[in-house]
């Protein structure tokens, strides 16, 4: 924490009192390798960096003496009612976290009323994840693989499990040089090595737990494309992503995809708005606006930054939605003004997570509506649907923030 009370040196989950704390609990019970990999970016990190300064440079304009007695949260996302305007994004292999993985978070979003998007990177399979939130509004994201075969079969099987919308990933045709990654030696599955003795004796809960995973439990797969014998061969993750995923694909593919899906789809990874027209020329339901979290190409600009342009180029044609660097309730504020229907998390609950499983979701997610529905009061707004650009005003000047 940069500023107010500092927290317990041992803090537990239900002493957190925001994101932040949430991370130290996360930062605290995995090994170095597992929090760089989670918290790491591209290259100098210039983007992540970027993602929390630019939120941090936008300042409010509150209205006091405007009635603030009642505050309405709740929204739509495609149709789809939810409780709030926050959705968990896609986040792969999050058993790293915890081995119940993209189970958990799925009956964490359930029990709070809003949408999870499963990763077909996901160490759990779409079925097994349905199965664990039934009834529940779930998205699938698709990586466009080399053998398409392969991408039509988990498509298919995502439309039957019964996931409403198709969130297409369009940001990795490469995988980004993560360096904390390659310096941490870190692989699929992982490979520790004398180096790392002293952070396995200071992690042994961790490591303990999936190594009990691993021989006797579902263990660290690919739980869509073929399970344990995805990962049997030690492989940087750059790597295996290069192996995999389609480097060629243009946005004519999104007319095969159209093809194999007749339900909502989304284009995740925009970031300007000449490709945001693009993607509602070519019948997109809706943009969201992401860096990937500052994970891929480094040296993008902040979400928050380039959403006003990119809302006004889409001009009501689709929904619009914002990730990469909400950590606060007044994040979410900021971005449903500048136009943003809801706003995305990933690594947020990935510190749940870690933190407490399925109840370390829930817990970040309650903060987050919290600090949102304080925010909202202190404004003078009543509604999330009130929110707009008159509601803020921006820094005369802008900071980076530490990662």
């Amino acid at each position: 924490m940069k500023d107010g009370s500092t927290p317990p040196r041992r803090l537990t989950l239900a002493q957190a009192i925001n994101v932040e704390d949430v991370r130290s609990i996360f930062a605290r019970k995995v090994p170095t390798a597992v929090r760089d990999f989670i918290d790491g970016g591209g290259e100098d990190e210039v983007t992540v960096r970027r993602n929390r300064g630019a939120f941090e440079a936008i300042e409010f304009r509150n209205r006091p003496l405007t009635d603030a007695s009642t505050r309405t949260l709740s929204t739509t996302l495609l149709g789809t009612p939810i409780t709030a305007p926050l959705v968990l994004a896609p986040v792969g292999l999050a058993s790293l976290a915890h081995p119940l993985g993209e189970r958990a978070a799925a009956m964490a979003a359930a029990s709070s009323g809003i949408v999870s998007t499963l990763s077909s990177s996901s160490c759990w399979s779409l079925e097994d994840v349905a199965d664990a939130a039934p009834g529940a509004p779930k998205w699938f994201q698709l990586y466009v693989w080399r053998d398409r075969a392969i991408s039509a079969d988990v498509v298919a099987r995502a439309r039957a499990a019964g996931y409403t919308a198709l969130v297409v990933t369009v940001d990795v045709p490469v995988g980004g040089r993560r360096e904390r990654d390659l310096r941490n030696g870190f692989t699929i599955p992982p490979r520790p090595t004398w180096r790392h003795t002293g952070d396995v004796i200071r992690h042994l809960p961790w490591v303990a737990r999936f190594a009990w995973d691993e021989m006797f439990g579902h263990g660290l797969t690919m739980g869509n494309f073929g399970g344990r014998t995805a990962v049997t061969q030690r492989l940087a993750f750059m790597d295996r992503v290069n192996s995999r995923f389609d480097p060629g694909m243009t946005w004519d593919d999104l007319e095969w995809l159209r093809s194999l899906w007749d339900g909502p789809m989304v284009i995740k990874g925009i970031t300007n708005a000449d490709a945001a027209r693009e993607a509602v020329a070519r019948g997109m339901d809706a943009v969201w606006v992401s860096n990937h979290g500052g994970r891929q190409l480094d040296g993008l600009p902040a979400t928050i930054d380039v959403l006003p342009e990119i809302a006004d180029a889409v001009d009501d044609r689709a929904e619009v939605y914002l990730d990469s660097g909400i950590r606060r309730g007044t994040d979410i504020v900021k971005a449903l003004a500048r136009g943003a229907r809801v706003c995305m998390i990933g690594r947020p609950y990935v510190y749940g997570l870690a933190a407490g499983g399925q109840a370390g979701v829930e817990k970040v997610i309650e903060l987050l509506v919290k600090e949102l529905d304080t925010t909202l009061a202190l404004l003078g707004c009543a509604s999330v649907d009130r929110l707009d650009e008159s509601w803020l005003r921006s820094a005369p000047a802008r900071r980076l923030s530490a990662p």
